[in-house]
Order: structure tokens, then sequence, then C-alpha cells
């Protein structure tokens, strides 16, 4: 599949997800930008991003402010042809893949560590 069907797709599920939310959660996922992208690019792997990472969450936490540390204003990457690639190339368990890895960065935009992003259901 051709980025942009790739991109319009993953744009349907994310909307989608967003619906679904809870309506505190709701509110903050719709201040978080999310970004689709092919692949990490060279930057994020010189940084130790793995060549076929799936998403990733930059920036602050929600309700965190922006430090030194992290310049960078929040957003969610999806990397959309390592999910195709992760999916096997089925449209299908491309959009599972999508909302679960778009739901589990936004997790960690709200503040989430691994465990409670899994009991609430967003792994």
């Amino acid at each position: 599949m051709k980025l942009p069907r790739l991109t319009a797709s993953a744009r349907q599920v994310v909307a989608a997800a967003q619906r679904r939310l809870p309506v505190e959660v709701r509110t903050a996922a719709a201040a978080v930008p999310v970004c689709y992208e092919p692949r990490p690019n060279a930057a994020l792997r010189a940084e130790g991003c793995e060549p076929d990472l799936l998403g990733l969450f930059v920036g602050h936490e929600h309700g965190g402010e922006l430090a030194d540390a992290q310049p960078l204003p929040p957003q969610i990457l999806l990397f959309l042809v390592n999910l195709w690639d992760y999916a096997g190339g089925d449209e299908s368990a491309y959009r599972d893949e999508v909302r679960l890895t778009y739901l589990h960065e936004l997790g960690h935009y709200l503040g989430w560590d691994e465990d409670e992003i899994t009991r609430r259901g967003l792994d």
C-alpha cells in the first residue's frame, strides 16, 4: 500500500479511537498532535530509536512544562511503513496496530507507565 493510503487510513483509525475515549481523556488527546511518518528519521535513529519502531511519544507529558531537557512540544509519531510491515501487509491488522500504537503512545503522553497503560487497556 502506498504512503498516502496508509496515512489516510491511519488518520481515520486515530479519529475513531479518539471518539471512543472517555471525555476527560479525549480532551487531553485532542491537545497532542499526531504526526504520520514512514519510518524513524536519521536523527531519531541517531538517538537510539530502532529503525523498525512503530510509534513514539516525544515532548513533555500532559500537564508538564517545557524543559531544557525536553525542548520539543508534545507529539505522537506513528511510523506507517513500519506498522504496515509489522501487520504483514494486511489492512485489517494494520488498522488494529495503528489503533493500539496510538493508544499506547497517548498513554505515555498522559504520564502513564507501562503497567498503567496495560491496566487501562491501551496496550
